[in-house]
């Protein structure tokens, strides 16, 4: 009797356990997030629970309200469990479990409706379907009811259309000099336009009675605000050049405290940082639009690390900053030149969520575009860095790095940009806390001292790289967690001391198919892969990986590349490769074409990715960053 007793209880125990184990696979929903909208893009992040063998998946569609009809996109990517790290700076971030991703391509000021679908082999537990309504963001315009300034410049003796001002503060806080300077009697209201007529307004700031309003610091602080109907605008009259010259001040245009701004078709120069817009644990502006400006001679363009920032708009302006016009020289492990300073550091850094920077020309920086190396992501949802887009952007010559999605979240989309020249870097996410971070359809051209992608050293997670067209070797992409390539292109600059592609990954999850490699005429082997070995991820070491000379023998070891081709220059109608003997050279746009030469092995040789490459011709997508006679992309300024 005792003992059928503890029989009993030990087939319970046991029982118990089982049940546990298998509830473990299993997956329980949780919160549902819907990040803040952009013009074309909206991001989304579901948490979870369970799911220990990650077979639980998403399945995602759209349709815009009032249509009938559905249309798949990405699947939510699986994040849990990544080590995201950097010991130099103590940083270690553990990626919680959920699924996040973005649907792409919507139109702007539009309402669609989103369908999320959870499904697990092994049982869902909760709500298992979503569905939300959301609206893109439209393009900020200037409000038209609202009071009209002019502007003119202190020497300007012409005709003046009233109501006028001398200096551009006299319009937007009322008149005031030297230390009646900070009696704002008039400021401005939201929804006014300041037109700022032709010339030169440069300020003496050490004129005790400067007429521009800025004595001794030589910054203009603006501390209004606007709001999202009626934002307050500085813009450029149309009837000549207007330059905001800041005689090497340290900040020119201080608008951390001023909401809901538009600066347009203005020439800033001659500062350390041409707009200050944020600063880290302290404050910062949300809905910053600058469009349509010069900003040239500077060191930075347009800065901002407060997490609280929102809805940045940074669009087709051109931006050259002080670093070497004529050779790439890197800051690091340079030889000929010696290391370059930082002349000029980036020209576009933002943390925040909802900033849409786009068709940009930038050259001469340190880096081009940057999401800011913050660090470990705040807890509270309104802080975290995520559903950023940076798009169409056209940046030339930069020290390190082209475009950085550093520090970043979840949802940034790197996407359609071009980027001629890096020393060490073409795009980067050193790190990224889970991700996604998507990088579509880049062309990335001559990056002799790194890679085409950074992740080693920081340990990114969450990476997505699609139809991108890389003219470098992808030799850095070490160290990283989560990561996955499709429809890209490979063609090295036969660099004898690299290989190809080198992926080493601390999760078995780690995928790459369907791309395309031209191998580097060298005794190096062409590729690496290595992952942890019988777990599902390890980082207590790194991975051990081996070396391979062709994609078949790849194929066989670790079931990588299986629909994966090699190509040369012939695929594309007139493809130049850099001479990696000639590491400073800059080469040019017009110098070679992406475009891919007809009936080349690039064309239909590329996966189906619904709502990413679903305007295909023929059978099957192409490889590399464009279509086949699809229509050109517009990098850089769409006003030249």
């Amino acid at each position: 009797m005792k003992y059928a007793f503890y029989r009993s209880i030990f087939f319970c125990l046991v029982s118990t356990f089982a049940t546990a184990v298998l509830a473990s696979d299993a997956v329980t929903s949780g919160e549902f997030i819907t990040e803040p909208a952009t013009l074309h893009n909206l991001g989304f992040e579901w948490k979870i629970e369970g799911d220990d063998n990650r077979n639980a998946t998403v399945a995602v569609s759209f349709r815009l309200v009032g249509s009938s009809t559905w249309k798949a996109a990405q699947p939510l990517l699986r994040i849990g469990d990544e080590k995201v790290w950097r010991s130099k700076e103590y940083l270690e971030y553990w990626t919680p479990r959920m699924f996040a991703g973005s649907i792409f391509g919507l139109e702007p000021g539009s309402s669609y409706e989103c369908r999320f679908e959870l499904s697990d082999p092994d049982g869902v537990s909760g709500t298992s379907t979503q569905l939300v309504v959301v609206k893109t963001r439209t393009v900020p315009l200037s409000y038209e009811g609202g009071r009209v300034l002019h502007v003119y410049p202190p020497n300007y003796t012409g005709p003046r259309e009233e109501p006028s001002f001398t200096g551009l503060l006299e319009a937007y806080y009322g008149p005031g000099l030297g230390d009646w300077d900070v009696v704002h009697c008039r400021p401005i209201e939201p929804g006014a336009t300041i037109l700022v007529h032709a010339g030169l307004y440069k300020a003496d700031k050490r004129d005790y009675v400067n007429p521009h309003q800025i004595p001794f610091f030589g910054s203009y602080v603006l501390t209004r605000d606007g709001t999202a109907e009626k934002p307050i605008t500085i813009k450029a009259a149309g009837d000549g050049e207007v330059i905001f010259d800041g005689d090497n001040v340290f900040k020119l245009f201080d608008v951390m405290a001023a909401d809901h701004h538009i600066f347009e078709g203005i020439t800033v120069r001659n500062a350390e940082v041409a707009f200050y817009a944020g600063i880290k644990d302290q404050m910062g502006c949300s809905d910053l639009t600058v469009r349509n400006c010069r900003i040239e001679d500077v060191g930075i363009g347009i800065h901002t690390e407060w997490s609280g920032s929102r809805n940045f708009y940074i669009a087709d302006n051109v931006m050259i900053g002080r670093d070497d016009h004529y050779r790439l020289n890197g800051w690091a492990g340079m030889k000929t030149y010696g290391p370059s300073g930082v002349n000029s550091y980036y020209g576009v850094k933002v943390y925040g969520q909802g900033h849409v920077i786009c068709h940009n020309s930038m050259s001469s920086f340190h880096d081009g575009i940057c999401i800011s190396t913050y660090g470990i992501p705040e807890e509270s949802q309104d802080l975290k860095c995520v559903s950023i887009d940076i798009y169409n952007n056209d940046v030339f010559l930069s020290v390190d790095d082209f475009i950085e999605s550093d520090g970043g979240v979840h949802n940034i989309r790197v996407m359609n940009n071009r980027g001629f020249n890096a020393a060490h870097h073409g795009l980067s996410a050193q790190p990224m806390f889970g991700g996604p971070v998507y990088f579509i359809k880049n062309l990335v051209y001559n990056v002799p001292f790194g890679g085409a992608i950074k992740t080693g050293g920081a340990n990114p997670a969450g990476v997505l790289v699609y139809h991108n067209t890389f003219i470098a070797e992808n030799a850095d992409a070490v160290g990283i967690s989560n990561v996955h390539y499709r429809n890209n292109l490979f063609f090295g600059s036969n660099s004898p001391n690299k290989y190809l592609q080198r992926l080493e990954s601390y999760t078995t999850y780690s995928t790459s198919d369907y791309n395309g490699y031209r191998a580097n005429k060298t005794d190096k082997p062409m590729l690496t892969w290595g992952v942890p070995k019988n777990t599902m991820r390890d980082y207590d070491k790194q991975p051990e990986f081996k070396e391979y000379n062709n994609l078949k023998d790849l194929w066989k070891d670790s079931g990588l590349e299986e629909h994966g081709v090699m190509l040369d220059v012939d695929v594309f109608e007139h493809m130049i490769l850099p001479d990696y003997t000639k590491p400073h050279a800059v080469y040019l746009p017009e110098s070679v074409s992406f475009r891919l030469r007809a009936k080349s092995k690039a064309i239909d040789a590329a996966l189906p990715l619904p709502n990413i490459n679903d305007n295909y011709s023929g059978k099957a997508p192409d490889l590399g960053a464009l279509e086949y006679g699809a229509t050109d992309q517009v990098y850089g300024p769409r006003n030249k």
